[in-house]
């Protein structure tokens, strides 16, 4: 018989990202921010940075071991942009598609359509233990957003891994697949491995 699920709290307030990280950890137990804790602005220069200032926020808060992701995109038409910036880059309450029509927008139909999404995410224990991992998915920007599933930038990134005849979209993909091969896929696959070795 093995024991209970080991409980973390995700600190996040994205139902997207929860869901998601519920279906890809399914060794552990997955609870919701509580309601009063706030989280520190996202000020950090890398995504590295972020993610651990929330974990450990959450931690501190909630007395329960915590993680935290932060993600986002980086075009290299843009020389990186939006990275750290892609939750806020078409403004600080900007929804996913206005963000989404603000990169495709800015990269335009030049020649070098290659994005990279990156995932960093951080485990802070109450007990003031740390670890990280990070993943990273290659693409590139579709000309216009296509499928309806996922969130954020999937309905215009399409992934290398998936073929080059395929073209689908993140958001075209089922689930399964785009935890496969996504950036939080593989970041939170990592982490769950150094948390199994931690133990």
């Amino acid at each position: 018989m093995s024991g209970a699920r080991r409980q973390l709290v995700v600190a996040t307030r994205n139902q997207h990202k929860l869901v998601e990280l519920e279906e890809i950890l399914g060794a552990f137990e997955l609870l919701p921010l509580p309601a009063d804790v706030v989280l520190p602005p996202e000020t950090g220069e890398t995504f590295a940075e972020n993610s651990v200032a929330k974990a450990r926020a959450a931690a501190a808060a909630t007395g329960i071991d915590s993680i935290a992701d932060d993600s986002g995109i980086a075009a290299a038409a843009l020389g990186g942009r939006p990275g750290v910036r892609s939750a806020r880059y078409a403004g600080d309450d900007a929804s996913d598609e206005q963000n989404l029509a603000k990169l495709l927008m800015e990269v335009g139909r030049g020649d070098d359509r290659s994005v990279t999404y990156v995932c960093a995410m951080a485990y802070a224990g109450v007990d003031g233990s740390e670890l990280f991992a990070e993943g990273r998915c290659e693409g590139t920007l579709a000309p216009a957003p296509a499928g309806s599933g996922g969130f954020g930038y999937d309905p215009a990134f399409v992934p290398v891994e998936t073929g080059a005849g395929d073209g689908r979209t993140m958001a075209q993909l089922s689930a399964a697949e785009k935890h496969s091969i996504s950036h939080r896929g593989r970041a939170a696959r990592a982490l769950a491995r150094l948390l199994e070795a931690d133990r």
